[in-house]
Formats: C-alpha cells, sequence, structure tokens
C-alpha cells in the first residue's frame, strides 16, 4: 500500500486525486503547516526537502507531482490516466505538468511563499503585485494554446486534469478572475462533478 503525505490547499491535491481515480490501494498522512511539520525531523527524515507531497511506495519515495503523476499512471494502467503507450502523446502529458510544476506554482508561490527569493520587505511586497499578471498570463497560455478540451488532451482524462484542477483553485487567492477562462471555468465544474474528486476534497474537509 501507498502512503500519500499532503497539506490541503497544496499540489498534493494532484497527486491524492490521481489515486483515488487509479482506485489504488492508499493511505495519507496530513501534515500541518501551521506547526511547520513539514520542516520537522521527522519528515525530514522522510523528504529532506521539506514539502509535500511525498508518495512512499514499496520501491522508494518519490517526490515532485509531475513525476508522482507519472508514477501513478504508469502503476495502474486500466485506469488510463495517461497514454503511456504512445511515447508523443505522453511526453505532451509531461510536457503539460512540468509547465504547471515549473512556471504556474512558481509563478503563484511569489505571493505566500516570496521569502524563498528575497528578503528585502520591497522586495516582498514588489513580488506579491507582480502574481496576478504573471498567473493570468500563464492560464492565458493554457486558456488558449495548451488546453485541447473538454479535458487538458482532448476527449480523454488525464492526470493532466487534478494537476490543473489543483493551480486553478489557486486563481481567486491571487486575485484573477477564473471566468477569464471559460474553457478552464468549465473544466473545474466537471472535475467536481467526478465521484473521485468529491471524495478527496472530502475527505481533505473530515
Amino acid at each position: 500500500m501507498m502512503k500519500l503525505y499532503y497539506a490541503t490547499g497544496t499540489c498534493a491535491l494532484a497527486s491524492y486525486i490521481a489515486l483515488e481515480e487509479a482506485g489504488a490501494e492508499y493511505s495519507t498522512v496530513k501534515i500541518s503547516f501551521a506547526t511547520n511539520e513539514q520542516r520537522s525531523p521527522e519528515y525530514l527524515a522522510i523528504n529532506p526537502k521539506g514539502r509535500v507531497p511525498t508518495l512512499v511506495t514499496d520501491r522508494g519515495i518519490l517526490t515532485e507531482t509531475p513525476a508522482m503523476l507519472a508514477f501513478i499512471a504508469q502503476s495502474f494502467p486500466k485506469a488510463k490516466l495517461a497514454p503511456i503507450d504512445d511515447p508523443f502523446a505522453f511526453a505532451e502529458v509531461q510536457a503539460f505538468n512540468s509547465y504547471l510544476c515549473s512556471t504556474v506554482h512558481i509563478n503563484h508561490a511569489h505571493r505566500p511563499r516570496g521569502s524563498r527569493w528575497a528578503d528585502d520587505p520591497a522586495a516582498l511586497d514588489a513580488m506579491k503585485k507582480k502574481v496576478p499578471e504573471t498567473m493570468a498570463a500563464s492560464f492565458d497560455l493554457i486558456e488558449s494554446k495548451m488546453m485541447k478540451g473538454p479535458w487538458v488532451m482532448g476527449d480523454s482524462y488525464t492526470v493532466c486534469d487534478p494537476y490543473l484542477f489543483t493551480l486553478a483553485g489557486w486563481l481567486e487567492g491571487d486575485s484573477v478572475d477564473i471566468a477569464r477562462f471559460p474553457k478552464i471555468k468549465a473544466h473545474r465544474h466537471h472535475m467536481a462533478e467526478r465521484p473521485a474528486v468529491s471524495k478527496v476534497l472530502a475527505a481533505q474537509k473530515g
């Protein structure tokens, strides 16, 4: 059985949903950022990066959301969460998820995690003010060029979808109106209708 370490409001939601969609046997451990549990010696022994998510498998420990999503998709091929038999199509999945990880998430992080890059209060304030612009630009690109619709990769649901759903959930907090992106807004609605998504969201609240 796999074990997922997660925190609410983080990108860990994507892997949590993917595990549920895959029909995997898994357990979860909630990490409290309020108590800085991610920096505790016990957690750092599992994930020295001090971040979530972390996925413990029978082969070892995985971190980084794109890697975890690919692992889940490949480990449960019957769930058809990625076109794993088509090298180019699978690379497209990886490219989309890598963009979310390397660009969109970093854009967002400049608001709540600016201290990773600067200490000067003026610099921190400047970073926060820039976030609505950079997040909107990223989602403009996703809306117009990257999302094939109705799911990210077209007609087939993939591990890209819970990842997009997770990061799009940060838009309002970053002062970006999701109504600007009708395809992404419709995607959020479709995701909310999926039983696995409802189950995971309810479990996080419990």
